[in-house]
């Protein structure tokens, strides 16, 4: 008889754990939420970093403890499995929620765009401001050196995109990803690009599709000024392109091209040399590419801007500079 109390008392007291272990458990997953916060929250998860650190960052500005947090996961182990990098974490997430989160991977994507048009100087330093990113003080030679390229510049390496990434990725990731970006644009392009085009390489094309970039911000334009270029280098004709005058000025450019500017004998002076400058003046479009290894076919040597982001044409100087009148004069 005895016995048989004992047992029952024991089979009992295991059903009273068991279901005191069922209801606490319950209720830390129903009734216990992630501290109230007047902002979204960002935690941190670092290599080797364990659940319980993590529950220290969650509750670190709150009232609340996280004891009971390391409770929950401490009754859950197998929850306790996380991934590194950054999550954005919900003030209503409950502790179960929280452990989905963290094994998911699901961490804060950062974007950063490189701009058609700009410089890789321009490009070098926003990305080294931008948030997420781990800022780098490598110089434009010691990442030509990392990124085992030939030219002497970085200069219209780069292709214009919008690029993901997660929290703390080196600056010299992404300067690897829109170089590889480009190479692939441009080794597609120049096995399709018109034979008549007096480029002789893919960096020439580059160069080329640098100054369409910073001639015109008008994507249906970029052929027809490209075949002004083109008809120019076919002739010997100086190209005359403003913006490689300004970008060989370098700092000295004050928003001002003088006489004496348009004379000056430099590497980048179109308006004295009978070629392409040595290197790309800034960052160009896949689009600025494509014109300039198939350009329309036309018979303009001439353009100017008309306003509204638009150019007229014209095929002869006498022409030009009726236009030149009409639209910069205003006579």
């Amino acid at each position: 008889m005895l016995r048989k109390v004992i047992l029952g008392f024991i089979v009992f007291c295991l059903i009273a754990g068991f279901l005191s272990y069922k209801w606490f458990d319950n209720y830390l997953v129903e009734q216990w939420q992630l501290p109230r916060a007047t902002e979204v929250q960002q935690v941190s998860v670092g290599s080797g970093t364990n659940i319980y650190r993590v529950a220290n960052q969650v509750f670190a500005n709150a009232d609340q403890d996280a004891w009971w947090l390391r409770v929950w996961f401490k009754l859950h182990p197998h929850h306790s499995q996380i991934k590194k990098g950054l999550y954005q974490l919900d003030e209503q997430l409950s502790y179960a929620q929280l452990s989905q989160i963290l094994a998911s991977g699901k961490v804060v994507q950062f974007k950063v765009s490189l701009i058609e048009g700009e410089t890789f100087a321009q490009f070098w330093e926003k990305l080294n401001q931008t948030d997420g990113i781990k800022p780098s003080t490598k110089n434009e030679q010691e990442l030509i050196e990392l990124l085992e390229i030939e030219q002497s510049k970085l200069e219209g390496l780069l292709l214009p995109e919008t690029y993901f990434f997660v929290h703390n990725t080196p600056a010299e990731s992404i300067i690897k990803r829109a170089k590889l970006a480009l190479d692939k644009v441009v080794a597609e392009q120049w096995d399709k690009r018109n034979q008549a085009v007096p480029l002789k390489t893919p960096y020439e094309a580059l160069i080329l599709a640098s100054i369409i970039e910073k001639e015109t911000g008008a994507k249906f334009e970029r052929p027809r000024i490209a075949s002004v270029f083109v008809n120019r280098l076919n002739k010997g004709m100086r190209l005359q392109t403003d913006p490689t005058v300004i970008y060989g000025m370098g700092e000295r450019y004050d928003g001002n091209i003088r006489r004496k500017d348009l004379r000056e004998a430099t590497p980048y002076n179109t308006y004295v040399i009978r070629a392409l400058p040595p290197t790309p003046i800034a960052m160009a479009s896949e689009d600025a590419i494509i014109a300039a290894l198939n350009p329309e076919q036309s018979n303009y040597y001439y353009f100017v801007a008309k306003g509204g982001g638009e150019h007229y044409f014209s095929k002869n100087l006498a022409e030009h500079n009726r236009a030149v009148r009409k639209y910069i004069l205003k006579k």
